[in-house]
């Protein structure tokens, strides 16, 4: 008989829990798992993938003015946001049977019930009323979208969790924040075909991406009607009735709208869990304090993902789940790797980077160079369309590699995640420079990037 009833019991089924438990189970361990919402998480069931959905429809209302521009003609387009969320969840539901079926498979024991942390190896399910017993925990339970309760009226509000089931498409949406979410959301409900208006506290939006990202972001913004506000919070949300809110902002203005979108960051779903019964440290935000290998501060509890705030994107929650694994269950220890993660922004036009920042590379190294372009595609010439297109190169002009690639234009995502793999193997920008362009293509500009960009006196 074994001393306890699993070898690893997972709190939390989302894309790095779910990881972990499945390849510890093929590893030979007993896995149960708990998940009080859905299998999937929240990247497959309320955050990424429904989100890339929304992104899609959006942007077939600029492809249909696009279009006319190609001798194409439609008449009495319509949109129907009911059939819109229809053919998502159902989708949704597909992926989250998937993610049940995969861990079944895989002889991990599934509960639907939340769970919470007795002491560093006992968990108890509160849907059945009884505890279970575990040689190691696994905290995996994410983060959760974090909203301003000091603000008077601030539940009139809506988050990206509540944006996804909306019974009809708002027809004025105040966006609170100048991140990801806010500004995948305001150009989301912009194509969609309403006005929109984002509100930030920074001096400008995306404050963490390198400075020409974020210019040109805002100024695609405003290109497509989609007003910025920065320098300013919400200072109440006022119910108007009949489901118009008026919001009052710090600048001593008002703006009426009947959508109020919060999405001023997520924080680490730790509260309630009961960790302190087994000794694990938290981050003054509950983020799970962790080591190179996700353990805790207690030595039979770790956490991946989200909860833990390290980097948080669904491939590095995946990436620690398997990291975790690997470690405890295949006698490999193994560390996620951090350099040169790619991430993107699905705004309209997408952001698409890697690696360093211009103002982080000039803090790292020595001597930078910087290589830079900003046009427009050629798909845009027949259309009228004045988005442009924006690339950059951040190189260390001691070893001439390419230390941070920034695009943002048509495609951007999809294009860093294949330079993504160049940049992190080390690649020279004498190497893109000796590379062939490929004709007539918007990446071909990053193979022909020869002149330095010498900023102005």
């Amino acid at each position: 008989m074994t001393k306890f009833d699993y070898d690893l019991f997972t709190i939390g089924a989302g894309s790095g829990g779910v990881r972990a438990s499945r390849l510890a189970s093929t590893y030979g361990a007993r896995v149960g798992v708990a998940e009080e919402y859905r299998v999937g998480g929240t990247c497959v069931i309320r955050g990424c993938v429904p989100k890339k959905f929304l992104v899609y429809a959006s942007e077939y209302g600029h492809d249909f003015n696009n279009a006319r521009g190609y001798g194409w003609s439609a008449e009495n387009i319509s949109f129907n946001w009911q059939t819109l969320i229809e053919n998502k969840d159902n989708e949704i539901d597909r992926l989250n049977g998937i993610y049940i079926r995969n861990l079944k498979n895989a002889g991990a024991d599934i509960f639907q019930s939340r769970a919470t942390v007795k002491d560093e190896h006992t968990v108890h399910l509160e849907a059945e009323n009884r505890t279970v017993t575990a040689e190691k925990i696994l905290v995996a339970t994410g983060g959760a979208p974090w909203v301003d309760d000091s603000i008077p009226g601030h539940e009139l509000g809506v988050t990206s969790n509540e944006a996804f089931h909306l019974e009809n498409l708002p027809k004025h949406v105040v966006v609170a924040g100048g991140g990801y979410i806010a500004l995948e959301f305001a150009c989301i409900f912009k194509g969609l075909g309403c006005e929109v208006c984002v509100v930030y506290r920074g001096e400008d939006i995306l404050r963490y991406f390198d400075t020409d990202v974020s210019v040109q972001v805002h100024s695609e913004l405003k290109r497509q009607g989609i007003r910025v506000i920065t320098q300013t919070v919400f200072k109440e949300i006022e119910d108007l009735g009949g489901g118009e809110k008026r919001v009052h902002l710090s600048n001593d203005t008002h703006i009426d709208t009947d959508m109020v979108f919060w999405a001023v960051g997520r924080w680490p779903s730790t509260k309630g869990l009961g960790l302190e019964n087994a000794g694990v440290e938290l981050a003054k935000n509950g983020a799970v304090i962790v080591d190179d290998y996700s353990k805790s501060s207690c030595d039979s509890i770790y956490a991946v993902g989200d909860v833990t705030n390290r980097v948080n994107l669904t491939p590095v929650a995946i990436r620690e789940g398997a990291a975790f694994a690997e470690t405890c269950f295949n006698n490999k220890p193994t560390k996620m790797d951090y350099r040169f993660i790619p991430k993107a922004v699905f705004t309209q036009p997408p952001v698409g980077v890697v690696g360093y920042a211009e103002h982080e590379a000039r803090k790292e190294f020595k001597n930078v160079d910087i290589y830079k372009t900003n046009f427009r595609a050629m798909k845009n010439m027949l259309t009228g369309s004045e988005e442009r297109v924006m690339m950059k190169l951040v190189v260390d002009a001691d070893t001439d590699k390419v230390i941070g690639c920034h695009i943002v234009g048509e495609e951007a995502a999809e294009m860093i995640q294949c330079i993504a793999i160049a940049v992190k193997a080390g690649v020279t920008k004498a190497q893109f420079d000796e590379t062939c362009a490929l004709h007539p293509t918007i990446a071909e500009e990053l193979v022909t990037l020869h002149e330095k960009f010498v900023p102005p006196m």
